[in-house]
Parts: structure tokens; C-alpha cells; sequence
């Protein structure tokens, strides 16, 4: 079988998900880092739709791209207008790429109840569109919008507008479940049926209504199609399209069918990490292959496995994706991740001796007041490398202060003050924030950022606070989880206290020197 192509779509369907909004500079960033990992095709937008697309059109054009294509998006002809005068495929034409992909309607229902004009019509849009962009020395890709439940409707109609674009001379086409109902039984039959009447190569476009899109894009590719189409990290419009961190992966491990280089694939989990900051979109720990936990271990008996065999309960190595193994500390596992941990410190600690007896038990004292170190992987490297006396704060706290303030127009308004000693000297900063935790991490990051500039690729993704006994009322413990993430990982940290204030800080501090420690690492 050829290789497969792969054809991301993150910047226009990405951009369709709800709550995500790329800048121009989010799209170039994206587009650079797509490129780095091997993508053949990234469609970069619909010029003719909006001034931003527009300018990603033309700033593109600096970028020294080494692997990937860039595609504009629009749709074919307006009915009844003639191609050579139709603003949409003008402005394709004016984004200056090698590569444009247009979609038009297979369903017979989209021609007559929603664009409202004939079959005919609609077969002569679809050959005019694409003819017309050949003429232009463009590599054409068409895109048959709504092709699965066209077909189950009306075979003969769908199969006759995508052999108008073979008939126009594009260069493949590509079928699409735009609705995301379709199962995949129905892709894989109706695929193999096409793909005997069709002489150009075949891609497939799938959406994530049923959670089938990577099966249906996977079902396409068994049945003769070789370019896919989707988004990183599964993002799009309503339930997302298919997900190209999973499909790339398991076209890799499980089908040994080449996309991206070989060499490129352990970049997969930076990547769609990358993309996750970027679009400030939080990436599902158990997301297949690249999420946080995809390859976390928390039962003893799994635990005791893996360390004897890794296969016996991880379906690939997570070193091939660029992911990590992970063993959870809770009651369920016991001692072996306090042992496993040291081991990771260079300090080899037998399960039956003292020193991982008392560990344990001070684990379970932490525990005892309230730490969940099972939720808070960070937190308990760093209170393993603190009793092992193999840690070196990275700043030493002197104070802080924090204040909250409601003003006469209602709005609240928090304001933190911190000083601390780095390397030696002594910082002093003050910051206003949306709220307290949110102040008290504005203001020791000013301090910190002139010794730590890397500081500068991390953000605080989630907070949780929990009460701990409700019984205390106002006065009961809490426990606060923070969640972290930096381009190419995210990390949970823990704080308890009876102060809410001194339980956040407690998680934010773990979390800052959890980065830095990580950075340290690398270097």
C-alpha cells in the first residue's frame, strides 16, 4: 500500500471548535510546528472569508517551510456565476498556494433545500470550480462535502458529483462524514464501492459526532484511501474531527503504514501539547497515545507487571510517541513507586528496607492530612527528592502578602506582594490579579522570571479546592490541586492547610519549581 498522506486541518476546523480563537501569529506558530514534525498538507484557512485568513496568506509566504504545503480552503462556484468571475475561487487563487481544496455538495438535500438550485447546476459548480483551478496550475483537492449521507441517500447523485471532479482533472478526492453520523461498517463499504469508480487517489474527512472518527478515517484507509484529513488533538467544530495524534499513531504501531517520517513520530506528544498551550484548550489526560495519563500505572499488580515486562499492560512504548510511564502513588500501590521514584533519583532503595519503610510512612502521613499525592504526580516527585536530601530549592520565600478588595463599581480586585531571595538577592515584586492565587503567581513570577526566563512558557490550567472535614465548618482543612502546563507537558501539584491562601501557595511553589527542576533536566 502507498503511503498515506496526511492533510491537517487544525487551522480552519481547529479554529471552528467552541472557545478557540487562533491569532494570525497563533496560526504561523502552529503551521512552523506542523511543519517540524513531517505533515504533507496544512490548510491554512478560507481567504475570502475573513481579513485574518487573509493576512496568514500572505505572511505564510516567509516561513521556510521544509516539509508541508500550504492549501487554501473555499467552496466551488456560486451557482449561476461563471468561475473566472466567482470572489471565492478569485480569492483562492489570489492567496498565491500550490495547493487549494474546495468543497461542493453531494447530497442531493444540500443542492435542492440549502444552496436552492439543481442537480445539474450543482454538477456543472463542481466541474467549472475545479477546471477553472487548474487552469491556474493548481493542485486541486475537492473535498465532497456530506459524501456518506449523499450516498446512503441517493448513491447514483453522489457518485455522479465526484466523478465531475475526476472528470475536471483534480488531483484527488476527498470524502467526507461532515455530519459525523455515519458508522463504520457503512465508511468501509461505502469507500470500497467508490474506490472501483474512481481513478485518482482517494482521502477521507471525518467528524467525531459518534466518537468513530479516527475508526471511520482508519475503516477509509483499509478500503483504498491514502490522504487523511483531521485536526491535532481532535479539535473542531461540535464533537471535533478525527484526531491526527491517534491516527498517526496507530498508522505507525499497529498498521506499519509510513506518514511522517519514522524519526518524527516521538515528537507526537510535544506537538499536540504545543497546540494545546497555543489554543489554551486543555489536552484530555487519557487521550490515546499523547495524554497524561495514556501511560499511567496505579494498581500494585499492574505496577509489579510492568516493571517485569512493560508489555503486559502497555500496548506500544510510550518512548515512541514521546510520552512517559507513570506510576500513580496511592493506598492501591504500595511501596513500589516510592522504590521505582528513588531509582528514577540514582538512589537504588530496596522495598524491605528501612529507608523505604519510613518513606512510606511518611507518605501516608502526608496522606493522612490530606494530600493526594495520586492526583498531584509533581508534588510527589519533589517530596521524594526533599527526603532523599536530593533537592536544592530554587528560591527561598521571606513573605508575602495578599489583599482583596470590592470597590464601589462591584469589581474585585486582589493584589499580592512576595519577597524572596534567588541566587542571593533579594526580590521584591507587587501584582494585581483577577484573584488572589492568580496575583500571588503574577507577583513571584515577576521576581523569578529575570534568573528563570523559561518561566515564561508556563500557565496555570485549572484550580481545584476541596474541603477536607465539613464538619470544622470555616475552619476545616482544604486541599488545592493545581494544574500546570508548559509547550510540551502538563504537571498537578498539592497544597493543605486550613488557610486557603497557604494551601494554594503550598501547590502554586511545587508548581513553579516542579518547571524549573524539569528544565534543569534537560540541560
Amino acid at each position: 500500500m502507498p503511503n498515506i498522506t496526511i492533510y491537517d486541518t487544525t487551522l480552519r476546523d481547529g479554529s471552528q471548535t467552541e472557545g478557540i480563537s487562533f491569532t494570525v501569529n497563533d496560526k504561523l506558530k502552529i503551521t512552523e510546528k506542523l511543519d517540524q514534525l513531517g505533515v504533507h498538507y496544512i490548510e491554512g484557512g478560507w481567504p475570502g472569508s475573513n481579513p485574518k485568513d487573509q493576512d496568514y496568506f500572505k505572511l505564510v509566504k516567509n516561513l521556510k517551510l521544509r516539509h508541508a504545503k500550504i492549501a487554501a480552503f473555499g467552496s466551488t462556484r456560486r451557482a449561476n456565476v461563471k468561475a473566472a468571475d466567482d470572489t471565492n475561487l478569485k480569492a483562492i487563487i489570489d492567496s498565491d498556494t500550490p495547493t487549494v481544496t474546495i468543497f461542493g455538495k453531494s447530497w442531493d438535500l444540500h443542492v435542492t433545500d440549502v444552496i436552492k438550485t439543481t442537480l445539474d447546476e450543482n454538477i456543472n459548480m463542481i466541474y467549472d470550480s475545479v477546471h477553472f483551478l487548474k487552469s491556474k496550475k493548481k493542485e486541486v483537492f475537492y473535498d465532497a462535502e456530506h459524501f456518506f449521507d449523499g450516498y446512503k441517500r441517493n448513491p447514483k447523485y453522489a457518485l455522479k458529483a465526484i466523478l465531475a471532479a475526476q472528470k475536471a482533472k483534480a488531483d484527488c478526492i476527498i470524502l467526507c462524514d461532515t455530519n459525523g453520523g455515519t458508522l463504520p461498517g457503512e465508511v468501509r463499504k461505502i469507500v470500497t464501492a467508490v474506490r472501483k469508480k474512481i481513478k485518482i487517489p482517494l482521502g477521507i474527512h471525518t467528524h467525531n459526532d459518534l466518537e468513530f472518527g479516527v475508526a471511520n478515517t482508519l475503516e477509509a484507509v483499509s478500503a483504498g484511501a491514502t490522504q487523511i484529513q483531521g485536526t491535532f488533538n481532535g479539535l473542531g467544530e461540535r464533537c471535533g474531527n478525527a484526531n491526527l495524534c491517534t491516527v498517526i499513531g496507530i498508522l505507525e504501531s499497529k498498521l506499519k503504514l509510513k506518514s511522517i517520517p519514522s524519526k518524527n513520530i516521538a515528537k507526537l506528544t510535544e506537538t499536540s501539547y504545543f497546540i494545546s498551550e497555543i489554543s489554551n484548550f486543555k489536552l484530555a489526560d487519557n487521550a490515546a497515545f499523547v495524554g497524561h495519563s495514556a501511560f499511567a500505572h496505579k494498581g500494585g499488580v499492574h505496577i509489579d507487571a510492568v516493571v517485569k515486562n512493560p508489555i503486559a499492560y502497555e500496548h506500544v512504548d510510550p518512548a515512541l510517541v514521546g510520552n512517559h510511564r507513570r506510576f500513580v502513588t496511592s493506598e492501591l500501590a504500595g511501596k513500589m513507586p516510592i522504590v521505582l521514584k528513588a531509582k528514577e533519583l540514582d538512589v537504588e532503595l530496596d522495598k524491605k528496607s528501612p529507608e523505604a519503610q519510613q518513606l512510606l510512612k511518611d507518605l501516608q502521613e502526608k496522606e493522612h492530612q490530606g494530600y493526594q499525592f495520586e492526583a498531584a504526580d509533581a508534588s510527589f516527585e519533589l517530596f521524594m527528592k526533599r527526603s532523599l536530601k536530593k533537592y536544592t530549592p530554587f528560591f527561598q520565600l521571606e513573605g508575602f502578602k495578599v489583599s482583596t478588595e470590592k470597590r464601589m463599581d462591584g469589581k474585585i480586585f486582589a493584589e499580592a506582594t512576595v519577597r524572596i531571595n534567588v541566587k542571593g538577592e533579594d526580590k521584591f515584586s507587587a501584582c494585581d490579579g483577577d484573584g488572589p492565587v492568580d496575583a500571588l503567581d503574577k507577583a513571584l513570577r515577576q521576581s523569578l522570571t529575570k534568573f528563570y526566563p523559561k518561566l515564561a512558557e508556563m500557565k496555570l490550567i485549572d484550580f481545584k479546592v476541596r474541603v477536607l472535614d465539613s464538619k470544622e465548618g470555616a475552619a476545616a482543612k482544604v486541599r488545592v490541586l493545581i494544574e500546570s502546563q508548559d509547550n510540551s507537558d502538563s504537571w498537578t501539584t498539592v497544597g493543605v492547610h486550613e488557610n486557603i491562601i497557604e494551601a494554594s501557595w503550598e501547590a502554586l511553589t511545587d508548581s513553579i519549581e516542579y518547571k524549573l527542576l524539569k528544565d534543569l533536566k534537560k540541560t
